[in-house]
């Protein structure tokens, strides 16, 4: 298809995104698409909305890594997302089709978006691991030597994507570029995974740094905060009610108890709006 494709670049409490809007296209993103685009536009993840399947949704989404790897979940991106197209047509509830599942979102009267996670899942199949374990809340990993571990015992959860959440007394002091991709692509993960340094500050509020699969070191991680906020309230470490505190800005993290849904609230940044030419993109028909 000649047609541009619509690109907006903008950004979830730091988590640099971009949206194509790729509705009424027969054609998709090519991961390897993704990748040269990351290397002229710099991104954690890429967006691609599609036209709904089914009634009663607003859109598809299929969300890609800036290495071309393909993500189930990106809370921030779904913020993005949210706000670009409730500027076409202004409207307080979203519904989105994502690889993860059914996604729905609320724009609220302050402007930030809320955006429903689901329920979190905790065995160890659901992340997966490469082992059994019967508790999820800390597992049996250690990074460093046997005897005088760096990190150990990670909580595990997903949140549609995997994440490994250490609590550790410094989140400032830990190093993400030696440490993050080690724990990534660990053996026990098998489909690699998001690593997250959570230093908890008081009952309701959680400092949080995150090496993100496939992204590396990031401002924010929409997926990995819910991930950490429910790692925290199952540990007793907090209530189901706090705020995170990324290099990026803060989100909000509810863990209703009604329906074990995660409810993840922050703001959304615009930073610039083009239109890529269809030679932009490698393209492959889904």
């Amino acid at each position: 298809m000649a047609a541009d494709v619509p690109f907006f670049k903008m950004n979830g409490a730091g988590n640099e995104i971009v949206v194509a809007d790729m509705r009424g296209r027969a054609d998709y993103i090519a991961p390897q698409a993704a990748i040269a685009l990351n290397e002229a536009v710099p991104f954690d993840q890429l967006m691609e909305v599609r036209s709904p399947k089914g009634e009663g949704f607003d859109a598809g989404i299929l969300i890609y890594n800036s290495d071309g790897s393909e993500a189930g979940a990106c809370g921030n991106g779904m913020r993005c997302v949210v706000s670009y197209l409730n500027g076409e047509h202004a409207k307080t509830d979203w519904l989105f089709r994502t690889r993860a599942g059914m996604l729905p979102a609320t724009v609220n009267g302050d402007a930030t978006i809320t955006v429903d996670m689901g329920v979190p899942r905790f065995g160890w199949q659901d992340i997966p691991l490469a082992e059994e374990f019967a508790d999820t809340t800390k597992i049996e990993l250690q990074i460093g030597p046997i005897d005088a571990p760096v990190l150990h015992s990670p909580s595990v959860a997903s949140m549609g994507n995997p994440h490994a959440i250490f609590f550790v007394r410094d989140a400032a002091g830990i190093d993400l570029s030696a440490l993050g991709p080690q724990i990534e692509r660990h053996p026990l993960f098998l489909e690699r995974v998001n690593a997250s340094f959570a230093e908890v500050l008081s009952a309701d509020r959680i400092l949080l740094r995150v090496w993100e699969r496939g992204a590396g070191a990031t401002l924010a991680c929409g997926t990995a905060a819910c991930a950490t906020a429910v790692a925290a309230a199952r540990l007793g470490l907090t209530g189901r009610e706090v705020a995170i505190e990324l290099p990026g800005g803060e989100l909000r993290i509810r863990w209703r108890e009604s329906d074990d849904h995660v409810l993840m609230t922050g703001p959304v940044e615009f930073e610039f709006e083009t239109a890529l030419g269809p030679e932009v993109f490698a393209r492959e028909t889904a």
